[in-house]
């Protein structure tokens, strides 16, 4: 692995990082506020949508061209992933939390993958 590319992996993490907190912090909060964990899961990701492409754009892939509309449309395919995996998880985690946080981990690296090959093309 190139210097280079270890630095665009930890930009990601590190970006990665703020919008989970950001993303799954709404989730929980509204998860608290009653909300049904998968409204919940919808709304804080289509909230942190916008967020993120912000930050993925500035501070991870920054060689790269515009791509909001493949960005939106990678958003939506990874969104349907996090509904199946929340959906998979929830049947062996009952805890909202917990089921939330497995599914968020186990989508970083497939996003991670989309955003360098198909979205933030050089």
């Amino acid at each position: 692995m190139t210097r280079d590319r270890a630095l665009e992996i930890l930009r990601y993490l590190i970006a990665g990082g703020i919008n989970t907190a950001f993303g799954f912090g709404l989730y929980a909060a509204l998860v608290w506020a009653g909300l049904d964990r998968y409204a919940a899961q919808a709304v804080g990701y289509v909230a942190g949508t916008a967020f993120n492409y912000v930050t993925y754009s500035r501070g991870v892939f920054r060689d790269a061209g515009p791509a909001k509309l493949r960005f939106a449309l990678s958003y939506a395919a990874n969104y349907l992933v996090n509904l199946a995996g929340l959906w998979a998880v929830s049947r062996l985690v009952a805890n909202p939390y917990l089921a939330g946080a497995i599914t968020t981990a186990g989508v970083v690296v497939v996003n991670y993958v989309v955003l360098k090959r198909l979205v933030f093309r050089a």
